[in-house]
Protein backbone atom coordinates (compact mmCIF):
# COMPACT_ATOMS: atom_id res chain seq x y z
CA UNK A 1 0.00 0.00 0.00
CA UNK A 2 2.73 2.47 0.92
CA UNK A 3 4.08 2.44 -2.45
CA UNK A 4 0.68 3.82 -3.68
CA UNK A 5 1.09 7.17 -1.16
CA UNK A 6 2.65 10.53 -1.34
CA UNK A 7 5.63 10.95 1.31
CA UNK A 8 3.30 13.19 3.32
CA UNK A 9 0.40 10.49 3.58
CA UNK A 10 3.08 7.84 4.76
CA UNK A 11 4.12 10.27 7.18
CA UNK A 12 0.42 10.29 8.76
CA UNK A 13 0.02 6.46 8.14
CA UNK A 14 3.57 5.63 9.89
CA UNK A 15 1.91 6.56 13.50
CA UNK A 16 -0.14 3.32 13.47
CA UNK A 17 2.96 1.30 13.46
CA UNK A 18 4.65 2.36 16.71
CA UNK A 19 3.06 3.32 19.67
CA UNK A 20 4.73 5.99 20.70
CA UNK A 21 6.30 8.89 18.33
CA UNK A 22 10.00 9.20 19.27
CA UNK A 23 10.69 11.87 21.96
CA UNK A 24 11.52 14.67 19.32
CA UNK A 25 7.78 14.77 19.46
CA UNK A 26 5.48 16.27 21.90
CA UNK A 27 2.16 15.15 22.15
CA UNK A 28 -0.52 17.10 23.62
CA UNK A 29 -4.07 15.93 25.45
CA UNK A 30 -7.64 16.52 23.69
CA UNK A 31 -8.29 19.41 25.79
CA UNK A 32 -5.17 21.12 25.81
CA UNK A 33 -5.36 20.84 21.75
CA UNK A 34 -8.42 22.52 21.69
CA UNK A 35 -7.54 25.59 24.22
CA UNK A 36 -4.91 26.09 22.08
CA UNK A 37 -7.26 26.26 18.99
CA UNK A 38 -9.67 28.32 20.50
CA UNK A 39 -7.03 31.14 21.24
CA UNK A 40 -6.04 31.21 17.77
CA UNK A 41 -9.63 32.17 16.96
CA UNK A 42 -10.45 28.69 15.56
CA UNK A 43 -14.00 26.85 16.22
CA UNK A 44 -14.52 24.65 18.60
CA UNK A 45 -16.61 22.50 21.09
CA UNK A 46 -17.50 24.20 24.16
CA UNK A 47 -15.90 22.08 26.93
CA UNK A 48 -14.40 22.45 30.69
CA UNK A 49 -12.02 19.80 32.35
CA UNK A 50 -12.80 17.93 35.46
CA UNK A 51 -9.71 16.40 37.89
CA UNK A 52 -11.71 15.14 40.15
CA UNK A 53 -15.17 14.25 41.51
CA UNK A 54 -15.57 17.95 43.06
CA UNK A 55 -14.78 19.54 39.72
CA UNK A 56 -17.13 17.10 37.88
CA UNK A 57 -19.81 18.53 39.87
CA UNK A 58 -19.34 21.74 39.82
CA UNK A 59 -18.76 21.18 35.73
CA UNK A 60 -22.36 19.70 35.99
CA UNK A 61 -23.42 22.66 37.57
CA UNK A 62 -22.45 25.56 36.16
CA UNK A 63 -21.65 23.83 32.48
CA UNK A 64 -25.23 24.28 30.84
CA UNK A 65 -25.23 22.79 27.18
CA UNK A 66 -28.36 20.20 25.51
CA UNK A 67 -26.23 17.25 25.04
CA UNK A 68 -22.84 16.52 26.65
CA UNK A 69 -20.12 14.01 25.40
CA UNK A 70 -17.67 12.90 28.42
CA UNK A 71 -13.99 11.60 27.31
CA UNK A 72 -11.42 10.30 28.81
CA UNK A 73 -8.44 12.21 28.45
CA UNK A 74 -5.22 9.86 27.72
CA UNK A 75 -2.43 10.04 24.83
CA UNK A 76 -4.15 6.60 23.01
CA UNK A 77 -6.76 6.10 20.12
CA UNK A 78 -9.46 3.78 20.02
CA UNK A 79 -10.79 5.38 23.34
CA UNK A 80 -14.31 4.88 22.17
CA UNK A 81 -14.37 1.33 22.70
CA UNK A 82 -11.88 1.04 25.12
CA UNK A 83 -12.10 -0.78 28.81
CA UNK A 84 -11.57 0.20 31.94
CA UNK A 85 -10.01 -1.69 34.44
CA UNK A 86 -13.10 -1.94 36.59
CA UNK A 87 -14.95 -3.65 33.70
CA UNK A 88 -17.11 0.33 33.23
CA UNK A 89 -17.23 -0.02 28.82
CA UNK A 90 -16.20 3.42 26.61
CA UNK A 91 -13.74 6.19 27.35
CA UNK A 92 -16.53 8.20 25.62
CA UNK A 93 -19.63 8.66 26.97
CA UNK A 94 -22.89 10.59 25.83
CA UNK A 95 -25.63 12.08 27.64
CA UNK A 96 -28.48 14.75 27.94
CA UNK A 97 -28.83 14.99 31.66
CA UNK A 98 -26.08 17.27 33.52
CA UNK A 99 -27.30 14.73 36.54
CA UNK A 100 -24.86 12.09 34.88
CA UNK A 101 -21.71 13.78 34.16
CA UNK A 102 -20.11 13.27 37.83
CA UNK A 103 -21.08 9.67 37.93
CA UNK A 104 -19.91 9.02 34.27
CA UNK A 105 -16.72 11.07 34.90
CA UNK A 106 -16.50 8.75 38.35
CA UNK A 107 -16.10 5.81 36.48
CA UNK A 108 -13.14 7.08 34.36
CA UNK A 109 -10.97 9.24 37.15
CA UNK A 110 -8.47 7.29 38.38
CA UNK A 111 -9.00 4.50 36.57
CA UNK A 112 -6.79 2.54 34.10
CA UNK A 113 -8.52 2.61 30.34
CA UNK A 114 -7.41 -0.33 27.88
CA UNK A 115 -7.85 0.66 23.76
CA UNK A 116 -5.84 -1.00 20.87
CA UNK A 117 -3.13 1.93 20.82
CA UNK A 118 -2.38 1.45 25.26
CA UNK A 119 0.21 -1.18 26.84
CA UNK A 120 -1.98 -4.16 27.89
CA UNK A 121 -2.20 -3.05 31.47
CA UNK A 122 -3.73 0.02 29.72
CA UNK A 123 -3.43 3.91 31.19
CA UNK A 124 -4.55 5.22 33.94
CA UNK A 125 -6.77 8.17 33.49
CA UNK A 126 -5.99 11.81 35.81
CA UNK A 127 -8.05 13.99 33.83
CA UNK A 128 -11.71 14.06 31.99
CA UNK A 129 -13.52 16.18 29.64
CA UNK A 130 -16.60 17.15 29.07
CA UNK A 131 -17.99 19.14 26.19
CA UNK A 132 -20.83 19.81 24.24
CA UNK A 133 -21.76 17.31 22.21
CA UNK A 134 -22.91 18.57 18.86
CA UNK A 135 -24.85 16.48 15.78
CA UNK A 136 -22.28 16.45 13.12
CA UNK A 137 -23.95 16.79 9.65
CA UNK A 138 -20.67 15.76 7.69
CA UNK A 139 -17.18 14.78 8.49
CA UNK A 140 -13.87 15.80 6.20
CA UNK A 141 -10.39 15.74 6.89
CA UNK A 142 -7.75 18.16 6.74
CA UNK A 143 -4.27 17.89 7.94
CA UNK A 144 -0.75 20.17 7.51
CA UNK A 145 2.45 18.08 7.76
CA UNK A 146 5.53 19.09 7.15
CA UNK A 147 7.00 17.88 3.27
CA UNK A 148 10.28 16.60 2.71
CA UNK A 149 9.94 16.73 -1.36
CA UNK A 150 8.64 20.18 -1.40
CA UNK A 151 10.56 21.36 1.79
CA UNK A 152 7.46 22.79 3.03
CA UNK A 153 3.82 22.41 4.86
CA UNK A 154 1.30 20.58 3.01
CA UNK A 155 -2.40 20.67 3.41
CA UNK A 156 -3.64 16.77 2.68
CA UNK A 157 -7.19 17.03 2.51
CA UNK A 158 -10.33 14.63 1.90
CA UNK A 159 -14.29 14.86 2.27
CA UNK A 160 -14.01 11.52 3.78
CA UNK A 161 -13.91 12.48 7.14
CA UNK A 162 -14.09 10.23 10.62
CA UNK A 163 -12.33 7.36 9.22
CA UNK A 164 -8.19 6.46 8.62
CA UNK A 165 -7.22 8.46 5.88
CA UNK A 166 -4.70 5.82 4.67
CA UNK A 167 -7.63 3.55 3.56
CA UNK A 168 -9.17 6.41 1.88
CA UNK A 169 -5.66 7.21 -0.10
CA UNK A 170 -5.38 3.38 -0.71
CA UNK A 171 -8.95 2.51 -2.28
CA UNK A 172 -10.02 6.40 -3.26
CA UNK A 173 -7.03 8.01 -3.56
CA UNK A 174 -8.88 10.90 -5.94
CA UNK A 175 -10.10 12.03 -2.67
CA UNK A 176 -7.48 13.13 -1.64
CA UNK A 177 -5.92 16.45 -2.35
CA UNK A 178 -2.72 17.66 -1.68
CA UNK A 179 -1.77 21.76 -1.44
CA UNK A 180 1.57 22.55 -1.02
CA UNK A 181 2.06 26.25 0.58
CA UNK A 182 4.93 28.58 -0.14
CA UNK A 183 6.56 29.02 3.52
CA UNK A 184 7.62 32.68 2.65
CA UNK A 185 3.82 33.70 1.44
CA UNK A 186 1.88 31.22 3.70
CA UNK A 187 -1.88 30.05 2.60
CA UNK A 188 -3.63 31.62 0.37
CA UNK A 189 -7.59 33.39 0.42
CA UNK A 190 -7.66 31.17 -2.79
CA UNK A 191 -6.24 28.22 -1.62
CA UNK A 192 -8.38 28.05 1.23
CA UNK A 193 -11.13 28.48 -0.73
CA UNK A 194 -10.15 26.06 -3.16
CA UNK A 195 -9.56 23.04 -0.44
CA UNK A 196 -12.78 24.32 1.13
CA UNK A 197 -14.56 23.55 -2.34
CA UNK A 198 -12.76 20.16 -2.13
CA UNK A 199 -14.18 19.38 0.97
CA UNK A 200 -17.83 19.86 -0.43
CA UNK A 201 -18.70 23.45 1.36
CA UNK A 202 -21.13 24.89 -0.06
CA UNK A 203 -22.91 28.24 0.71
CA UNK A 204 -22.35 30.83 3.51
CA UNK A 205 -20.45 27.35 4.87
CA UNK A 206 -17.78 27.84 2.33
CA UNK A 207 -16.64 31.19 3.74
CA UNK A 208 -16.79 29.53 7.32
CA UNK A 209 -14.51 26.83 6.23
CA UNK A 210 -11.85 29.05 4.43
CA UNK A 211 -11.65 31.23 7.56
CA UNK A 212 -10.72 27.94 9.65
CA UNK A 213 -8.63 26.69 7.21
CA UNK A 214 -6.60 30.17 7.39
CA UNK A 215 -6.31 30.37 10.85
CA UNK A 216 -5.53 26.52 10.93
CA UNK A 217 -2.44 27.63 8.82
CA UNK A 218 -1.48 30.30 10.93
CA UNK A 219 -1.52 28.18 14.12
CA UNK A 220 0.69 25.71 12.66
CA UNK A 221 3.24 28.71 12.16
CA UNK A 222 2.90 30.11 15.12
CA UNK A 223 3.30 26.77 16.90
CA UNK A 224 6.22 25.28 15.23
CA UNK A 225 3.98 22.36 14.44
CA UNK A 226 5.31 19.26 12.91
CA UNK A 227 1.67 18.35 12.05
CA UNK A 228 -1.86 19.01 12.74
CA UNK A 229 -4.68 16.64 12.07
CA UNK A 230 -8.27 17.72 12.15
CA UNK A 231 -10.95 14.49 12.16
CA UNK A 232 -12.95 15.16 12.02
CA UNK A 233 -13.12 18.44 10.35
CA UNK A 234 -17.25 18.94 10.58
CA UNK A 235 -19.98 20.89 9.71
CA UNK A 236 -22.99 20.29 12.18
CA UNK A 237 -26.78 20.33 12.14
CA UNK A 238 -27.28 23.87 12.62
CA UNK A 239 -24.94 25.12 10.21
CA UNK A 240 -21.34 25.65 12.19
CA UNK A 241 -17.80 24.63 11.18
CA UNK A 242 -16.08 23.03 13.98
CA UNK A 243 -12.74 21.73 14.87
CA UNK A 244 -13.78 18.37 16.44
CA UNK A 245 -10.35 16.56 17.34
CA UNK A 246 -6.93 17.56 16.73
CA UNK A 247 -3.62 15.74 16.70
CA UNK A 248 -1.00 18.26 16.99
CA UNK A 249 3.02 17.54 16.68
CA UNK A 250 5.81 19.73 17.82
CA UNK A 251 9.34 19.88 17.09
CA UNK A 252 11.25 19.86 19.90
CA UNK A 253 13.92 21.82 18.15
CA UNK A 254 11.30 25.05 18.83
CA UNK A 255 10.91 24.14 22.57
CA UNK A 256 13.08 27.21 22.91
CA UNK A 257 10.22 29.53 21.30
CA UNK A 258 6.93 27.27 22.50
CA UNK A 259 8.14 27.17 26.31
CA UNK A 260 4.82 27.21 27.60
CA UNK A 261 3.47 24.76 25.35
CA UNK A 262 6.04 22.38 26.17
CA UNK A 263 5.14 23.20 30.04
CA UNK A 264 2.08 21.55 29.05
CA UNK A 265 3.35 17.66 28.63
CA UNK A 266 2.07 15.16 30.78
CA UNK A 267 4.48 12.85 31.34
CA UNK A 268 2.70 10.61 33.19
CA UNK A 269 1.71 8.18 30.28
CA UNK A 270 4.79 8.08 28.71
CA UNK A 271 7.34 5.18 28.67
CA UNK A 272 9.82 5.72 31.69
CA UNK A 273 12.62 3.99 29.17
CA UNK A 274 11.63 6.76 26.64
CA UNK A 275 11.80 9.27 29.06
CA UNK A 276 14.62 8.75 30.30
CA UNK A 277 16.46 8.36 26.85
CA UNK A 278 14.94 11.77 25.38
CA UNK A 279 16.20 13.02 28.55
CA UNK A 280 20.47 11.74 27.12
CA UNK A 281 19.14 12.92 23.04
CA UNK A 282 18.71 9.13 22.29
CA UNK A 283 15.74 8.35 19.97
CA UNK A 284 14.30 5.34 21.97
CA UNK A 285 11.13 3.82 21.48
CA UNK A 286 9.98 0.46 23.46
CA UNK A 287 8.78 -2.57 21.69
CA UNK A 288 7.93 -5.94 23.29
CA UNK A 289 10.38 -7.70 22.33
CA UNK A 290 13.08 -9.43 24.46
CA UNK A 291 16.33 -8.53 22.54
CA UNK A 292 17.67 -5.02 23.14
CA UNK A 293 19.33 -2.85 20.13
CA UNK A 294 21.63 0.07 19.68
CA UNK A 295 22.45 1.00 17.07
CA UNK A 296 23.61 4.28 15.24
CA UNK A 297 20.95 5.54 12.73
CA UNK A 298 17.39 5.21 12.14
CA UNK A 299 17.73 3.14 8.51
CA UNK A 300 20.80 0.71 10.38
CA UNK A 301 18.14 0.56 13.37
CA UNK A 302 15.07 -0.68 11.15
CA UNK A 303 17.31 -2.99 9.43
CA UNK A 304 18.68 -4.55 12.83
CA UNK A 305 14.88 -4.98 13.93
CA UNK A 306 13.92 -6.38 10.40
CA UNK A 307 17.26 -9.28 10.63
CA UNK A 308 16.12 -9.95 13.91
CA UNK A 309 12.89 -11.07 12.91
CA UNK A 310 13.70 -12.40 10.11
CA UNK A 311 16.20 -14.82 12.18
CA UNK A 312 13.38 -16.18 14.64
CA UNK A 313 13.59 -13.23 17.40
CA UNK A 314 12.01 -9.82 18.67
CA UNK A 315 13.28 -6.70 19.19
CA UNK A 316 12.58 -4.83 22.36
CA UNK A 317 13.24 -1.47 21.37
CA UNK A 318 14.19 1.19 18.72
CA UNK A 319 17.66 2.62 19.89
CA UNK A 320 19.47 4.89 17.94
CA UNK A 321 22.04 6.74 19.34
CA UNK A 322 23.06 8.79 16.48
CA UNK A 323 25.86 10.11 14.76
CA UNK A 324 27.15 12.86 17.25
CA UNK A 325 27.01 10.55 20.15
CA UNK A 326 29.70 10.24 22.86
CA UNK A 327 30.80 8.22 25.34
CA UNK A 328 28.04 9.14 28.26
CA UNK A 329 25.59 8.65 26.00
CA UNK A 330 26.40 5.33 24.91
CA UNK A 331 26.38 4.19 28.37
CA UNK A 332 23.10 5.69 29.35
CA UNK A 333 21.69 3.77 26.52
CA UNK A 334 22.98 0.66 27.50
CA UNK A 335 22.35 1.35 30.69
CA UNK A 336 18.59 1.78 29.70
CA UNK A 337 18.69 -1.58 28.00
CA UNK A 338 20.27 -3.67 30.58
CA UNK A 339 18.30 -2.18 33.14
CA UNK A 340 15.04 -3.17 30.98
CA UNK A 341 13.95 -6.65 32.85
CA UNK A 342 12.07 -7.79 29.45
CA UNK A 343 15.89 -7.26 27.69
CA UNK A 344 17.13 -11.04 27.88
CA UNK A 345 20.51 -10.19 25.31
CA UNK A 346 21.45 -6.93 23.57
CA UNK A 347 22.82 -6.45 20.48
CA UNK A 348 25.04 -3.38 19.33
CA UNK A 349 25.43 -2.78 15.43
CA UNK A 350 27.54 -0.30 15.04
CA UNK A 351 29.07 1.30 11.80
CA UNK A 352 31.04 3.45 12.76
CA UNK A 353 31.38 6.77 9.93
CA UNK A 354 30.93 9.97 12.37
CA UNK A 355 31.02 7.91 15.14
CA UNK A 356 33.89 6.94 16.34
CA UNK A 357 33.80 2.80 17.49
CA UNK A 358 35.90 3.28 20.20
CA UNK A 359 34.03 5.71 22.00
CA UNK A 360 30.95 2.98 21.57
CA UNK A 361 33.18 0.18 23.13
CA UNK A 362 34.40 2.64 26.10
CA UNK A 363 30.67 3.31 26.79
CA UNK A 364 29.79 -0.03 26.72
CA UNK A 365 33.06 -0.75 28.90
CA UNK A 366 31.93 1.64 31.51
CA UNK A 367 28.01 0.97 31.72
CA UNK A 368 29.21 -2.58 31.72
CA UNK A 369 31.61 -2.38 34.46
CA UNK A 370 28.85 -0.38 36.72
CA UNK A 371 26.22 -2.36 36.15
CA UNK A 372 27.85 -5.87 36.63
CA UNK A 373 26.03 -6.93 33.11
CA UNK A 374 25.03 -10.64 33.11
CA UNK A 375 23.02 -10.18 29.76
CA UNK A 376 24.66 -12.05 27.26
CA UNK A 377 26.47 -8.99 24.94
CA UNK A 378 26.48 -9.38 21.03
CA UNK A 379 28.48 -6.72 19.11
CA UNK A 380 29.06 -5.75 15.47
CA UNK A 381 31.53 -2.83 14.99
CA UNK A 382 32.41 -1.85 11.93
CA UNK A 383 34.22 1.33 10.42
CA UNK A 384 36.30 4.51 11.84
CA UNK A 385 38.80 3.25 14.76
CA UNK A 386 37.21 -0.30 14.39
CA UNK A 387 40.91 -1.69 15.76
CA UNK A 388 40.88 0.59 18.83
CA UNK A 389 37.11 -0.30 19.71
CA UNK A 390 37.59 -4.14 19.59
CA UNK A 391 41.15 -4.00 21.48
CA UNK A 392 38.89 -1.88 24.70
CA UNK A 393 36.74 -4.96 23.92
CA UNK A 394 38.63 -7.95 24.24
CA UNK A 395 40.74 -6.34 27.41
CA UNK A 396 38.01 -5.31 29.48
CA UNK A 397 37.36 -8.57 31.09
CA UNK A 398 33.71 -8.46 29.90
CA UNK A 399 31.80 -11.69 27.88
CA UNK A 400 31.36 -10.18 24.49
CA UNK A 401 30.63 -12.40 21.58
CA UNK A 402 31.79 -10.70 18.37
CA UNK A 403 30.24 -10.65 15.33
CA UNK A 404 31.17 -10.25 11.46
CA UNK A 405 28.29 -8.79 10.08
CA UNK A 406 24.12 -8.21 11.03
CA UNK A 407 23.26 -11.16 9.96
CA UNK A 408 25.58 -13.14 12.15
CA UNK A 409 24.78 -10.81 15.10
CA UNK A 410 21.47 -11.73 14.92
CA UNK A 411 21.78 -15.13 14.54
CA UNK A 412 23.72 -14.83 17.57
CA UNK A 413 21.49 -12.96 19.09
CA UNK A 414 18.67 -15.26 19.27
CA UNK A 415 20.90 -18.80 19.35
CA UNK A 416 22.03 -16.98 22.95
CA UNK A 417 18.19 -16.61 24.30
CA UNK A 418 18.10 -20.57 23.55
CA UNK A 419 21.52 -21.43 25.67
CA UNK A 420 20.61 -18.74 28.19
CA UNK A 421 17.52 -20.55 28.61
Amino acid sequence: MFSKLHSSVKLLCAKNFLRKIPARFLNLHEYQSKGLMEEAGLSVQKFMVAHDLQSAHDIAAKFKVTEYVIKAQVLAGGRGKGVFDTGFKGGVHLTKKSSEVAALVENMLGHKIITKQTPKEGVKVNKVMVAEAMDIKRETYVAIVMDRESSGPIFICSPCGGVDIEDVAATQPEMILKTHVDIWKGLSEDQALEIAKFLKFEGHLLNKAKKELLNLYKLFIKLDATQIEINPFGETTDDRVICFDAKINFDDNAAYRQQEVFKMADHSESDPRELEASQHNLNYIGLHGNIGCMVNGAGLAMATMDMIKLRGGEPANFLDVGGGVNEAQISQAFKILANDKQVKCILVNVFGGIVNCSIVAKGIVNAARTIELKTPLIVRLEGTNVEEARSILSSSGINVINSTDLDDAATKAVASLKIST
